[in-house]
């Protein structure tokens, strides 16, 4: 099923927690006017969630609520989303879907300044290691759609954002 016709894109921004998902949507948000959602964010919000998970230090997240929240939002149009899992959003609400990945030592560093758990940062690690984010793209959106990012850098962070806004302004005829 192909993606349905908007008069703005929705766009899924998506990668393991330190790739600079947050950073990344906010600059995609103030380049092209599209709306910045952070599901983290909207989980705790509006308690989108079935608990805490002492062992990883958050929400355990009701993936059908979250969906029920922003179904009426992404039929509109014009939405960055900013999560770090992706195969429960149905495929029909993106236009691209863009997966940030980093180098490990950066991502492991970036976890640690975080201060998260040495368990945590071992699992997203080796979720990076292993690629899972992107996995999960290719096999919930058609191929066309995906693409994989690097976001190591300053520089890498302002080209994606480049690469974005160029890629809305190509669907927007802008």
């Amino acid at each position: 099923m192909g993606s349905v016709k908007r008069a703005l894109p929705n766009i899924l921004l998506t990668g393991t927690p330190g790739t600079g998902k947050t950073s990344t949507c906010e600059l995609v948000a103030e380049e092209t006017g599209l709306r910045h959602v952070n599901v983290g964010e909207l989980v705790k919000s509006q308690e989108l969630h079935s608990g805490w998970d002492d062992e990883f230090g958050c929400y355990v997240i009701d993936e059908d609520k979250v969906c029920d929240a922003l179904e009426t939002l992404v039929a509109q149009g014009g939405f960055v989303v900013d999560y770090h899992g992706c195969d429960f959003f149905p495929e029909r609400w993106f236009d691209l879907v863009i997966v940030l990945q980093t180098d490990n030592t950066l991502l492991y560093e970036r976890l640690e300044k975080r201060g998260y758990s040495q368990k945590k940062i071992t699992e997203n690690v080796e979720c990076e290691i292993m690629h899972v984010i992107a996995e999960e793209a290719r096999e919930s959106y058609r191929a066309e759609i995906v693409q994989i990012l690097p976001s190591n850098t300053v520089e890498d962070m302002e080209s994606n954002v480049e690469r974005i806004a160029q890629w809305v302004k190509q669907c927007t005829g802008s």
